[in-house]
């Protein structure tokens, strides 16, 4: 299996990376019929459906960033595999200047370290909305009623314990030169969105805009029991699809399946995906 595939954007490169896969099913859907999502997506309501978790490495001004970094060795045998899948294609972790996070929870964020909760990325910083950082690291787990929210708190707070040195906040805007972020709250307080520039090219990053591409693409009224703010989250999805479809913009998704790079084209009321 390919666990890898690189696209140019003008200077800077940006190659995607697999950390496995998550098993899904419809039941987790909002605001849709599951019979309708099965329709869509061809797959049975209960699943499993095989659910890619995607990083991407970006190669700019001599320096690499990673955005996301995958469940690490918290989420079964199926993942996790992103630090192996790294050195495959020659990147040691070590080597990673920078982590930019889409958001946190566990599948884009409990990579940053490994089951002995030391560093996976010794010399990375790591960037990440202030909004999903006062959410999920400065809060007391316990104060939290919600199951889902309070484990991936506790998960979160494990991940970043060995970078509380080097942990900046953002919000939005550029950050570095040819990489901006773009907030996309709703799915979590900050969710955010990474637009990689250079030479009037473009690419848009996102984590969870589309979990599953069958449903959502189609149906951007489609939400997650996932969703922090179900409304605002079907806000940022139909804001971004229509964005990236309008401008032709490139986009690459933690959950489209490999090479996972492609367009977004308007389809009836909807949208399709169209690889790149």
């Amino acid at each position: 299996m390919d666990n890898s595939s690189t696209r140019k954007i003008g200077d800077i490169a940006v190659t995607t990376v697999s950390d496995g896969i998550l098993n899904m099913n419809l039941t987790y859907f909002v605001g849709v019929p599951h019979e309708e999502c099965a329709r869509l997506s061809g797959w049975p309501i209960q699943g499993p459906i095989p659910l890619p978790v995607n990083a991407y490495v970006v190669e700019f001004s001599g320096k690499r960033a990673l955005v996301d970094v995958g469940c690490g060795a918290t989420m079964g045998p199926t993942l996790g595999k992103l630090s192996e899948n790294l050195e495959a294609v020659g990147i040691a972790p070590h080597s990673i200047d920078y982590v930019l996070l889409t958001h946190i929870h566990p599948d884009h964020s409990n990579g940053l370290a490994d089951a002995g909760g030391d560093a996976i990325y010794p010399n990375a910083e790591v960037v990440v909305s202030a909004a999903d950082a006062e959410f999920a690291l400065d809060r007391d787990p316990a104060t939290e009623s919600n199951e889902f929210r309070k484990r991936s708190m506790l998960a979160a707070q494990r991940a970043f314990a060995p970078y509380r040195d080097r942990i900046r906040r953002i919000s939005d805007g550029e950050i570095f030169s040819g990489i901006a972020a773009f907030p996309q709250p709703g799915h979590t307080p900050g969710h955010t969105g990474w637009l990689i520039s250079s030479h009037n090219e473009a690419m848009l990053i996102w984590g969870d805009i589309i979990h599953i591409a069958g449903v959502q693409f189609e149906r951007p009224d489609a939400t997650l029991s996932f969703d922090l703010d179900p409304d605002t989250a079907q806000q940022s999805r139909q804001r971004v699809l229509d964005w990236v479809a309008t401008d032709r913009i490139r986009v690459a998704g933690a959950h489209i399946e490999l090479p996972s790079f492609g367009y977004v084209t308007r389809k009836g009321p909807g949208y399709r995906f169209e690889t790149d």
